[in-house]
This record gives structure tokens, C-alpha cells and sequence, in this order.
């Protein structure tokens, strides 16, 4: 199975994706609406096709990608039928199940943290996506959003730890950066809910946080009750149409294919960033090409017209990758990488300035 747990850094949240490799059929577990052009870019580079979203929960802290990544993607939404979300295409009750593949997720009701909560449990019982409901080391608030502390209680104890001890534990959020735990060691280690700890002092524990609300929980809330779909006219998809048919990496770079470059070369300006030797060299350069090194870039990109698009380029579009993304930190708001640099372009056999045969 393909596997990748994804992070978030504002809201501290994980994302999951898993993949039939056969199929390659794919589903996202929690995706975060600002990371929906890096999942897409990943699975792109991957090479499978997103069929299902999965929520574990309506989130405070961020707005769920769902409803974006279907709008990019195609993909479908499922969520608990007790969240009270709509907009979905499925809505799951407990031990239903969701394929991606040959392989599956059961879901599991695991309420207490809000009503709606679900955990999605592999099929083979070696992983278990838990939501808010068991964190790593602890477990998520109960104080909103239909949250109580005795139905959380039950729901760890009997949903979670009731699978294999082998089992891994993902969770929804981490904020000491931990990764992954495992039903052995939340059923001895858990500080809140470990077997040695009671019901009462666990209620006890919970309300008495003092906890503040999320700072996003206006903002996530009702847009996660509609699955992620923002609120009339606060997002327009087209506003995501670019100046050429770029490509999202899931490094984080936007990159250019050579071919609508050169149908394009009088609309832009190409900056080269090799050194002198590289660009008089055997690959030759672009025609009309702006030879700006990549170690005094910064000193000189003052030279560059900020109202015109910018192609970067280098030998194999690593250095001129980097250099993107220092044009973009300096206010450049159109820029792209030109993806396999010159040796791309030679390959394809457009025209260059010098260079040998």
C-alpha cells in the first residue's frame, strides 16, 4: 500500500493518503483546504487518482480541502452521518465501509470529542486513523461542538483499544511533532486515558482544561458544516487561473514546460541563472535569455520588470527552481521554473543561441 502522512504547520494537522498500488486508487484522510494544491500535486507525481475524502470529524481549527479537492479532482466526500455536514456524497455509520482498490477503511464511531466523531480503521487492523478522539499521548477537547468527556471515554476504550496492540494510532493533530503511537502504548502510557485511570477522574480531567476556543473555529466551523465549500463569493476557482499552463510540484514549485515556452518567448522574460561559462557553453542559452546567476540574483533582479512573467532557467531546472522561489519572496508574482532546464529543452530540439550540436 502507498502510504504518506502529510502535515499542515498552521493548524497542526496531519493528512493521509493511502493508495491501492494495483489500482492506484487513493483516498485523503483530514485534507486541510490550503494544502489542497500540494495533495493534488503529490498524487499527480504519484500517479493515482484521488475516488474518496474522508473527514474524521467537522474541525475547528481549519477548513476541510473536501470540497475543493472534489471541485479539482473529481473525488467523492464522506463523512459521519452524525456530523450533521451537508454536501457530502456518502455519510457513514458505524463499521460501514470505504474501498480504495482492493483495500478498504471501516469506520468506526468514536463520538465524545464532538458528536460526529469517526476513526477509520484499516482493513487488515495495522493502522487506525483516530481523529481528535485519541491524540498521542492524549485526546481532543470535549468543551464544544456537542463534546462530552464520559461518551469519549467509552468511545477510546471501546472503539480504539479494543483493536490489536500492534496496532498504529494516526492521529488528526500533532503539536510537539510526534507522528504515530500505538494502541499498546496509549492503553499503559496515556496520561488521560490509560486503563489505570477511571471514568470519574477522566470527566474530571477534561472539565477543568480551561481551554481557549480555536482561532480559526468561526471560519472552520460553517465552512466544514458544508464540507469545506466556502460561503458565497469568498472563493471563486477561477481566481487560481494563471498567466500559462503551470504545474504545481509538490516541492512547492511552479514549473513551465518547454513547449509553451517557446510559442510564448516574446510574452516573457527568461532568466538564466548558470554561470557565464554554462551559458555560453555547449547547451547554448534561450534566445534573448537574461543571464542572471544565481548567486548575485539578489543583488540583481532589480533589473527585472515586475509587470512582465518570469521563466527560470538553469542546466537541469534545479538551481533555476530555487531561484523561482527567491523571485517570488522578492514580490515577483509571476514566475515559473522551466521544468528539465536545458537539457529538456535540447531534447526537444528548440532553438538555441550557441551551443554545439
Amino acid at each position: 500500500m502507498i502510504f504518506r502522512q502529510l502535515f499542515d504547520q498552521q493548524s497542526s494537522t496531519y493528512t493521509y493518503l493511502l493508495a491501492d498500488p494495483a489500482s492506484r486508487e487513493a483516498l485523503l484522510v483530514d485534507p486541510v483546504f490550503d494544502q489542497a494544491q500540494r495533495d493534488a500535486a503529490l498524487m499527480e507525481e504519484l500517479g493515482v487518482k484521488l475516488v474518496w475524502t474522508l473527514d474524521t470529524h467537522v474541525h475547528a481549527d481549519h477548513v476541510t480541502g473536501a470540497w475543493l479537492l472534489k471541485e479539482k479532482l473529481g473525488s467523492r466526500i464522506a463523512i459521519s452521518r452524525a456530523s450533521g455536514a451537508e454536501g457530502a456524497d456518502r455519510y457513514l455509520g458505524p463499521d460501514e465501509r470505504i474501498a480504495f482498490g482492493k483495500r478498504h477503511l471501516a469506520a468506526r464511531a468514536t463520538p465524545g470529542h464532538t458528536a460526529g466523531c469517526m476513526s477509520y480503521v484499516l482493513d487488515d487492523s495495522s493502522i487506525a486513523f483516530s481523529g481528535d478522539a485519541l491524540l498521542i499521548r492524549g485526546c481532543g477537547r470535549t468543551d464544544f461542538q456537542q463534546g462530552d468527556a464520559r461518551t469519549l471515554f467509552r468511545s477510546v476504550r471501546e472503539q480504539l483499544f479494543s483493536l490489536p496492540e500492534r496496532c498504529l494510532i494516526y492521529p488528526g493533530h500533532d503539536y510537539r511533532g510526534l507522528t504515530s503511537t500505538s494502541v499498546a502504548e496509549e492503553r499503559l502510557y496515556n496520561p488521560r486515558l490509560a486503563e489505570s485511570i477511571g471514568e470519574q477522574d477522566f470527566v474530571g480531567y477534561m472539565e477543568n482544561l480551561g481551554l481557549a476556543h480555536p482561532g480559526r473555529m468561526q471560519q472552520a466551523v460553517p465552512a466544514n458544516l458544508l464540507c469545506g465549500r466556502p460561503s458565497e463569493g469568498s472563493f471563486d476557482l477561477r481566481k487560481e487561473a494563471r498567466w500559462a499552463p503551470l504545474t504545481y510540484t509538490f516541492a512547492g514549485i511552479w514549473e513551465v514546460q518547454p513547449g509553451w515556452l517557446e510559442e510564448h518567448l516574446r510574452e516573457v522574460q527568461v532568466v538564466d541563472v548558470r554561470e557565464p561559462g554554462e551559458f555560453n557553453g555547449s547547451l547554448g542559452h534561450i534566445e534573448a535569455a537574461l543571464l542572471l546567476p544565481l548567486g548575485s540574483l539578489n543583488e540583481r533582479y532589480a533589473t527585472l520588470k515586475r509587470d512582465r512573467p518570469i521563466v527560470t532557467v538553469c542546466r537541469s531546472g534545479a538551481r533555476s527552481a530555487q531561484a523561482s522561489v527567491l523571485l517570488a519572496k522578492a514580490g515577483f508574482d509571476k514566475v515559473a521554473n522551466l521544468a528539465g532546464g536545458m537539457l529538456r529543452w535540447r531534447a526537444q530540439r528548440f532553438p538555441v543561441e550557441g551551443g554545439a550540436e
